[in-house]
């Protein structure tokens, strides 16, 4: 089968093009924007990539289009197979039909932390001899790419609760017929496409509704819309994960983020010790062993092999290092781009430093939060109350608001001269880099490029360093 894929640049529908190439299928693709990494990678698969979306692209004559959820009606290449009735599809149906099929689904869903459960159960699975296919949000750096096919009878996937394609305004994971569903959390995002929370759990709700009675739900205990979800109905064994307190059958922890037991009840069934950091991951981990216990894997090997566990690019990843002064400034990449996701990153990098300080007898160190409201629900506004909220436990934070319809000042004047609000990357990395301090960490968040700050800012460093000893 030949596909040409539209918006083939983006994270899913890339990792769609790799398991499509690798079934043995002819695959081509278009986006506005044909860029890397991903573009870089499908190019070292055999892909054949087009710039823009031409209406000429119907010469290619494929035996199926696969439409992406970026493109939208009035886009020529779209009007085009809709004048001419050539078969399309979403990337969803297309994955559901073509690889899921057959296949023991386990589906991770969540407003938070998606990509690193997804990457924690495919290693879990994958230490375990199964040999996972899966398809991840994200780079996992213990497998080095994002999507696989798997020869074994699994297949994990990161079940994304937006929706499927202009023509299909279901979420993405109602396609997938899951037998295991994590349900990590739930919060209003995505105001694009969502007026409200209740409209999310609807979705979620639908999502419960494809699992088979035989199937397992893994449940964040702590979420209360989860809950909710639940009393909508459901047919399928549910294990709660992460209460505070002891309850029988559901799985807590007991112990730090990086090294504790894990609970069944009261009684002890594996222990977790490894490098990531912060309750979030914690809690991710809880998930993930709960889940990959349904398709065999004990919890004490679970555990053991989440040992390894390398975690995901972007993920608090440190980005590099420029010693300035009598002391390094750090400088670390981090995909965050909801206010509560930013809150559990720079808690979980403030919990890092503070342990090596107090291992160490050092003086505190400061985190500088650097960082653009770059989701649409960003964009929207709709979080901007809660920013400062999010930034409590940062030293400094500053804001890049180009291109914002509101005033991100004003939103973060709660937080006085601790903010920094400025209009262009450049003008945010000179400001950053007049404030920093020897010690400190530097901290930049967004879902996307942000215009190549990381390598600005060290560049710049670097470039004061070298002045001040000159």
């Amino acid at each position: 089968m030949h596909i040409h894929i539209l918006g083939v640049c983006g994270t899913f529908m890339g990792g769609l093009a790799a398991l499509a190439r690798e079934a043995g299928h002819k695959v081509t693709g278009c986006d506005a924007n044909v860029y890397p990494p991903m573009s870089d990678q499908l190019r070292a698969l055999g892909i054949e990539l087009i710039e823009g979306y031409g209406a000429d692209q119907l010469a290619l004559k494929p035996d199926l289009f696969v439409v992406g959820n970026v493109v939208t009606r009035g886009n020529p290449l779209v009007e085009a197979i809709l004048d001419a009735g050539l078969p399309y599809a979403s990337g969803p149906q297309w994955l559901s039909e073509h690889v899921l099929h057959g296949r023991h689904v386990l589906a991770v869903a969540g407003t938070h932390g998606k990509t690193t459960t997804t990457a924690m159960l495919t290693w879990i699975l994958e230490k375990a001899g199964q040999a996972p296919g899966f398809l991840i949000g994200g780079v996992p750096m213990n497998f080095d790419v994002s999507a696989r096919l798997g020869s074994g009878s699994s297949f994990v996937i990161e079940a994304d609760e937006y929706d499927t394609a202009f023509f299909d305004k279901r979420s993405k994971f109602v396609h997938y017929r899951p037998r295991t569903a994590v349900l990590n959390n739930l919060e209003f995002d995505h105001a694009d496409i969502f007026d409200d929370v209740a409209a999310i759990e609807r979705q979620f709700h639908h999502l419960v509704r494809t699992v088979p009675g035989s199937g397992r739900l893994v449940v964040n205990a702590r979420e209360e819309s989860l809950q909710r979800v639940l009393a909508m109905g459901c047919w399928s064994e549910v294990i709660r994960f992460g209460a505070r307190k002891e309850a029988p059958g559901e799985l807590r922890s007991r112990g730090e983020p990086h090294a504790f037991d894990v609970l069944r009840g009261s009684m002890k069934i594996a222990r977790v010790e490894w490098s990531l950091l912060g309750e979030h991951n914690q809690m991710n981990a809880l998930a993930a062993i709960a889940a990959a216990e349904h398709v065999g894997v004990a919890p004490d090997a679970a555990a053991r092999a989440l040992g390894s566990f390398e975690n995901v690019r972007r993920r608090l990843e440190l980005r590099g290092a420029v010693r300035l002064g009598r002391g390094d400034v750090r400088v670390y990449d981090d995909f965050a781009h909801h206010p509560t996701a930013m809150r559990t990153t720079i808690n979980g990098l403030r919990r890092k430093i503070d342990a090596l300080q107090s291992a160490h007898h050092e003086e505190r160190q400061r985190i500088l939060a650097v960082f653009e409201p770059r989701s649409n629900t960003m964009k929207l506004g709709a979080m901007k109350a809660q920013l400062p909220w999010s930034l409590e436990e940062a030293d400094l934070a500053f804001c890049h608001s180009g291109g914002l319809s509101w005033d991100a000042t004003q939103a973060l004047a709660p937080m006085g001269p601790q903010a920094v609000v400025c209009d262009s990357v450049d003008k945010l990395v000179e400001r950053v880099v007049a404030a920093a301090q020897p010690g400190d960490h530097i901290l930049c968040m967004s879902n996307g490029g942000f215009g190549g700050i990381h390598a600005k800012l060290l560049d710049a460093l670097g470039r004061r360093d070298a002045a001040a000893g000159r």
